[in-house]
């Protein structure tokens, strides 16, 4: 289809509860950006239930406009009805771009609503940009298993579509709400939905461990040489008040639980301290904490590829370094 605006769309994806998980608010932060360079208006999309707080969210944290659709049938998600309603949204206003987190839902949403559009869709971003002239935004992602980055275009379809990882971009600061609400009364006929939700099963271990909104996290990789080997990192992450995380070989190999798994294939982080003790730094886990303010790296390896996103390195043998730092950190607070 072709675009009848230059705007920029960020899908605000919601809880049950009808408030904003944080990626679509983080999206928000580069949304902006592109909108500006597109030279249209960052508009954030809400479907949900009961959705007042994701509204007041979106539009202190600098929306121009949001587009509301509020209904029973949109409570819990599901592929059917969601990709009816932004379907037919799209279809109404012709936005250029629209972007949507790549959450479990995100994942799921993102291509049934490319395909229907028959436009294309760039799958789990860890980086955007936008050429000012064409309009085009430049995707960025990890390919090939995650041995390079690639860049990819959407040059002849319209909306560019694509899904970004939770994390890589920092939720901004808000201000006062001034965007315009527009509600759209769209509704899913029971016979539309095929799937229902029967029941949620939750991962107890995934519930304790929040990655993508800690501050601090310690993280563990191959260097450990086992479960025990996390016990150093625990009793760190402890002091300072920061949460377990470890890279893909740690839980390949079954040491720890994938809920705490940081990387391409786990979580993307942003954390303000992120400590790496034992992990290479393989371009799969550096594309997941890039985002990091300060990343500290332990190695015994001094030519480990994580040294050279570090921002400070120490290379020595990770269980003699952290029970020294966990003991001067201990000092250094009583």
């Amino acid at each position: 289809m072709e675009a009848k605006t230059k705007d920029l769309w960020v899908f605000v994806e919601t809880n049950p509860d009808g408030s904003a998980k944080n990626v679509g608010l983080e999206l928000l932060t580069p949304g902006r950006e592109i909108a500006e360079k597109q030279g249209g208006k960052l508009v954030a999309v809400i479907i949900g239930c009961q959705t007042e707080a994701a509204q007041k969210d979106a539009s202190e944290l600098g929306a121009d406009q949001i587009i509301v659709v509020d209904g029973p049938e949109f409570k819990e998600y599901t592929t059917d009805a969601y990709a009816i309603a932004l379907v037919e949204l799209v279809e109404k206003y012709g936005p250029t771009s629209m972007l949507i987190g790549a959450t479990n839902n995100g994942r799921d949403l993102g291509p049934r609503v490319s395909s229907r559009l028959q436009t294309g869709l760039t799958a789990d971003c860890t980086g955007l940009d936008v050429d000012e002239e064409s309009g085009n935004v430049a995707w960025t992602r990890p390919a090939f298993g995650g041995n390079l980055m690639a860049t990819i275009l959407c040059p002849d379809h319209r909306p560019q579509i694509g899904t970004v990882r939770p994390g890589v971009f920092k939720k901004g600061t808000p201000g006062e709400a001034k965007a315009e609400i527009v509600k759209e009364d769209i509704h899913v006929d029971e016979s539309q939905i095929r799937v229902k939700v029967i029941e949620l099963i939750r991962d107890m271990d995934a519930g304790s461990v929040d990655l993508e909104g800690a501050d601090i996290i310690v993280a563990g990789g191959r260097g450990v040489g086992g479960a025990e080997g996390f016990a150093p990192i625990r009793e760190l992450a402890e002091v300072l008040g920061a949460t377990v995380g470890a890279s893909r070989a740690a839980v390949d190999s079954g040491w720890i639980s994938h809920a705490h798994q940081v990387g391409q294939t786990g979580k993307t982080v942003g954390p303000k301290l992120y400590i790496a003790c034992g992990i290479s730094g393989a371009i799969q886990h550096a594309a997941g904490i890039s985002s990091s303010d300060c990343i500290v790296a332990i190695n015994k390896d001094p030519d480990a590829a994580i040294f050279d996103i570090a921002d400070y390195g120490i290379v020595g043998d990770l269980f003699e370094v952290l029970p020294v730092l966990t003991e001067e950190i201990k000092k250094a607070r009583a």
